[in-house]
């Protein structure tokens, strides 16, 4: 570990025993060292006079809906979904839970909404596979939590990753009420005898970088692909099915919002305030 990595976990530490320190005070403190995270160009996409990620934010907002009946009526469907993200983040498979890298996965419905009524649920609920990932929310608890500005919001309202930056102190993780985010314990670049990556059995994308030890990950609405022109790699491994819809929520005119207007959704954790971009049709 580095002198500046060194410093910046200490900058890091006291600003949480602190609690109070106000963004100037801790500001400051870094310009005492020659990394000043304050100093990173703006990158989210806030109105002026509003803090970045502000609910009363506006402009281009990237959302889902997830249908969940349709995931349910194509078997195999969500575990393809994971498995196109798999493939095309490099997302290593060590074969263990401890070790466990997360990008998008399945969970059963009172675990993925524990705050929504369990009391005589309709028992289809349970059978319901339900696909988890990073919500992109427009009010990020995670983006005020990062000391190092390596987790933001870009101009699309994607809430994104600088694996540079990242100082690997986890705070990120402690502020996301939904478990969307992953350390990195171990190195995922390992080879094998035969001089192949041992947790990529599917071969590795060169097109996308492999992360390191010792920092932060998770889902990132496929940002690469959206600047390609292309939908993320999971609603276009459902094909034509419709189980993901994905688009801009704050345009009326788009798709996603006019099934936001028509079908009732829900939220996981909405009592959280960090208004999630990923809504659910039941």
């Amino acid at each position: 570990m580095d002198v500046k990595r060194r410093k910046f976990l200490k900058i890091a530490g006291l600003s949480a025993v602190a609690g109070l320190a106000a963004p100037s005070a801790f500001n400051s403190l870094l310009k005492g060292g020659e990394a000043v995270a304050s100093e990173e160009p703006h990158r989210g996409g806030s109105a002026e006079g509003e803090g970045e990620g502000s609910p009363k934010a506006k402009g281009i907002q990237y959302g889902m809906v997830i249908d969940l009946q349709v995931l349910a009526a194509n078997k195999g469907l969500a575990a393809k979904c994971s498995h196109a993200c798999n493939v095309d983040h490099n997302i290593p498979q060590y074969g263990n839970p401890k070790d466990e890298i997360k990008w998008i996965w399945t969970d059963d419905y009172e675990h993925s909404f524990p705050e929504h009524s369990q009391y005589k649920r309709n028992e289809s609920l349970e059978k319901l596979p339900v696909l988890l990932l990073c919500n992109h929310c427009a009010n990020p608890p995670c983006v005020r939590a990062c000391p190092t500005k390596a987790t933001f919001k870009n101009d699309k309202g994607v809430v994104m990753m600088d694996y540079h930056r990242c100082i690997g102190c986890r705070f990120c993780m402690a502020a996301c009420p939904y478990g969307a985010r992953s350390f990195n314990w171990r190195r995922p670049r390992e080879k094998d005898a035969n001089g192949n990556y041992k947790f990529f059995p599917d071969g590795v994308n060169m097109k996308f970088p492999m992360r390191m030890r010792g920092v932060v990950e998770k889902c990132n609405f496929c940002a690469k692909r959206l600047s390609e022109g292309k939908l993320p790699s999971c609603v276009a491994a459902c094909g034509d099915t419709k189980a993901i819809v994905f688009g801009d929520i704050n345009d009326p005119n788009s798709e996603i919002a006019r099934i936001l207007e028509a079908r009732y959704t829900i939220q996981r954790k909405p009592a959280a305030g960090t208004e999630p971009s990923v809504f659910y049709i039941i």
